[in-house]
């Protein structure tokens, strides 16, 4: 694609794939995300079908697993600070691993009981915390700032490919092997990753420690480095909008499609398909499209023209409605891809080296907390008002999360704090970033 002077930049042209130590950690990242994903679908079934947990007993499951980024979030990213990236993330999945194991065990033996599993998914949710925070904490140091954009497309489409993949080969797992099978087959991936990362070398020094500081004071610098940079603000509260709106949609999307429409499972899954794939090509369009025209300038101006197709999803019905309807979820889906992509590749590129960790933690706590009031709202917003209007009320905040940065100084940046500028060329005009 032929690109502007002004917006070509060498850093695009670099390959993270050159990097060792980037291979390493994206064929561990995958073997952990298929764990994640086979144990998102196994843990739940082990609780309906091996110990008849009601569905009140299913929530409380399901609101432990990510209760951790609320309890630990901040202070983890103070501690993976202070801590070497490659031990945090290998001990990370040997804990994931350990964790899972025990429950297959227990019901081998007989021993299984809801309790353990409470206490098996709030754990390996702290785990998970300390491991998305050190892989993303460790990633510009392992393929240098100017590399940040190529090295994150790759790992979103790992998520997004993992998504739909990942959950699919979990559903089969149970259906051949059982829940409790399938949960060991998690904690297998878990193992192997853990393995894997072994191999990592570079790029994993901690922070100085010469100077002390309370826990307090080191999560509250993050939360002033993200708060009070006008950039680091906006792309939180886009992605915080972001994760609130879909949240209501995903989690009254079941009760509609099987409740009031009457329609299969399978159509359901064939509609979060769909979402998936457009997650999977906005990351991949996403490099090309900040190459040409401005990382901060794609970020902005993407939202005026993808994230109205958010309202389209409420529509949902029979026929051509429900075609409609998953075209404006797979294009909603789209820009959220290319926002995970820039939008961390940015965070990233403005944040030091100390403060990696601290940052990511921030953006963890407000997103996953976004998460948690969504499905506490959607559930409210069903009962009092029913789920046609709570649909509406999730597509109106996933239509307009992009206003914060359009709003911001984000709109007017071109390339990356720290990316290397394109080769010299006859008298090129540079734009201030």
């Amino acid at each position: 694609m032929p690109t502007d002077p002004q917006t070509d930049h060498r850093a695009d042209s670099r390959s993270p794939w050159r990097v060792r130590d980037f291979r390493t950690l994206f064929t561990a990242t995958t073997l952990s995300q298929l764990g994640t994903n086979v144990g998102y679908v196994a843990m739940p079934l082990v609780a309906v079908a091996a110990l008849g947990a009601g569905p009140g007993q299913a929530g409380a499951l399901a609101t432990l697993s990510t209760l951790a980024f609320l309890l630990i979030g901040l202070p983890a990213g103070a501690w993976v600070d202070r801590m070497r990236h490659r031990r945090v993330l290998i001990g990370a999945d040997l804990a994931r691993a350990l964790l899972c194991a025990s429950v297959p065990l227990a019901w081998w033996l007989d021993a299984l009981t809801l309790g353990q599993l409470y206490v098996v998914v709030l754990l390996t949710g702290c785990a998970t915390v300390f491991f998305d925070v050190g892989s993303q904490s460790v990633l510009p140091h392992l393929v240098g700032r100017d590399a940040l954009v190529g090295a994150n497309a790759a790992v979103v489409s790992l998520q997004a490919a993992g998504n739909v993949a990942g959950r699919g080969l979990g559903g089969g797992l149970v259906q051949l092997l059982t829940a409790p099978v399938a949960v060991l087959c998690t904690a297998l991936a878990h193992l192997a990753s853990a393995l894997r990362l072994l191999a990592l070398r570079g790029g994993t020094a901690p922070g100085p420690a010469a100077t002390r500081t309370s826990l307090r004071a080191r999560i509250a610098e993050g939360l002033r480095h993200v708060l009070g940079n006008a950039e680091l603000r906006a792309l939180a509260l886009t992605a915080s909008l972001t994760n609130l709106g879909s949240q209501i949609v995903n989690t009254l999307l079941p009760v509609l499609f099987v409740r009031e429409l009457r329609l299969p499972a399978s159509v359901l899954g064939l509609y979060w398909a769909a979402g998936g794939l457009g997650l999977l090509l906005g990351a991949r369009c996403a490099r090309p499209l900040a190459a040409r025209f401005g990382h901060g300038r794609t970020l902005a101006l993407a939202g005026p023209f993808l994230a109205p197709a958010a309202l389209l999803v409420p529509l949902i019905g029979r026929g051509p409605w429900l075609g409609l309807a998953g075209a404006g979820w797979a294009l909603t889906m789209f820009k959220t891809g290319m926002d995970n992509v820039l939008g961390v590749s940015l965070r990233q590129g403005m944040t030091p080296d100390a403060l990696l960790g601290r940052m990511n933690a921030t953006f963890r706590f407000m997103l996953t907390g976004a998460l948690a009031v969504g499905a506490a709202l959607s559930g409210l917003l069903g009962e009092v008002a029913g789920v046609r209007p709570a649909l509406w009320t999730g597509g109106a905040l996933l239509a307009m999360a992009f206003l914060p940065v359009l709003l911001s100084p984000v709109r007017r940046r071109r390339t990356l704090p720290g990316q290397r500028p394109a080769p010299a060329t006859p008298a090129p005009s540079r734009r201030a970033g």
